[in-house]
């Protein structure tokens, strides 16, 4: 890790800690609070604690031009659905003294939008427990059914919603959401002219395969095992941060991130599809088509590692672009 890296986001860190700090003032007893940095990828993911009574609630302090006010918002709204019409257990937002989910904060020229939530017990996955993680699957995909249920049954009132869309376009198009797969660190000619025809391939087989409401709604679209917590044998999601109109597979996708080359994974698929289909139907067209959305994940992750500044991007690095190279072999040999 390069000292002037690791810098720039120890520096952004310190900002964010004194944004998280003032946001504290919107909520009551904020003179009893301690606020702890959980977690610095996307936003600043703060435990805010109540040193009286132990109570604790999640801050995240949004980072600058990532989401509009309005997007926020709309993320809430169908949290607050899920909460009313499923039996999952999610975080829920916590308004502050003023009545309102979203806090704006001015920091010199730059605006944080700031929201507090419910806390959930449990702990993160371990993807070096594989027993553990393959049962932990089956939970989640029991879940993912129920969220995309909650999907369809809300898809009037979500298109009154601002979010994101993850497609094709705004995954490995022309104007990523989160920078281009040819920007990745490590990539050589060789390299991006493999990539070039895994991206070309992606295209065309979406394209085929359609966006039909039975494949395509709002989805999570980022339930990797970061945004997990298990708790005893429950399963439970957060971070809703990246919310959008996307293909439900995806989600399977994204539940894999960073471990996709695993060699457990295709037990994982295997024990999601079997949770999955305990709540809701899913064709053997829409199975055979989960490498491609594993494989377009894994590249919009290449981009990500290269857009990004932090421990995790670090920690990563090149190595995660060279490694996705007999993955991007392995899908145009069997797709």
């Amino acid at each position: 890790m390069s000292n002037t890296n690791q810098d720039s986001w120890k520096k952004n860190i310190e900002k964010f800690d004194k944004v998280a700090n003032n946001a504290i003032n919107f909520y009551p007893e904020n003179e009893y609070t301690s606020v702890k940095l959980l977690n610095y990828s996307e936003n600043a993911t703060y435990l805010v604690k109540n040193n009286q009574t132990a109570d604790k609630q999640i801050l995240r302090v949004s980072r600058p031009g990532y989401h509009t006010k309005s997007e926020i918002e709309s993320e809430l709204v169908w949290l607050q659905f899920i909460d009313r019409n499923s039996p999952l257990n999610v975080s829920l937002p916590i308004a502050g003294e003023n009545g309102k989910y979203v806090q704006s904060i001015q920091f010199g020229k730059e605006q944080f939008y700031c929201t507090m939530f419910t806390f959930l017990e449990g702990d993160a996955p371990d993807e070096n427990k594989e027993s553990d993680l393959i049962r932990n699957f089956e939970s989640l995909g029991e879940i993912t059914a129920h969220l995309h249920d909650n999907s369809i049954k809300f898809c009037q009132s979500a298109k009154t919603l601002t979010r994101l869309t993850w497609d094709y376009e705004t995954i490995l198009g022309e104007n990523p959401k989160w920078g281009r797969w040819q920007d990745g660190l490590g990539m050589t000619p060789k390299r991006e002219e493999l990539f070039e025809k895994v991206s070309t391939k992606i295209k065309a087989r979406l394209k085929n395969f359609g966006k039909d409401f039975n494949r395509y709604g709002l989805i999570h679209s980022d339930l990797r095992l970061a945004n997990l917590l298990v708790d005893q044998d429950e399963v439970k999601v957060i971070d809703f941060d990246d919310c959008g109109y996307g293909w439900y597979l995806y989600d399977l996708a994204t539940s894999l991130s960073f471990i996709e080359d695993k060699p457990y994974v295709p037990k994982l698929i295997e024990s999601w599809l079997k949770g999955y289909r305990k709540v809701r139907f899913l064709s053997q067209e829409e199975e055979q088509e989960i490498p491609t959305f594993i494989m377009m994940r894994r590249l919009q992750l290449v981009a990500w590692v290269g857009s990004r500044n932090n421990e995790t991007t670090e920690l990563l690095g090149s190595t995660f672009t060279v490694n996705t190279d007999h993955l991007a072999k392995k899908y145009l040999q069997n797709s």
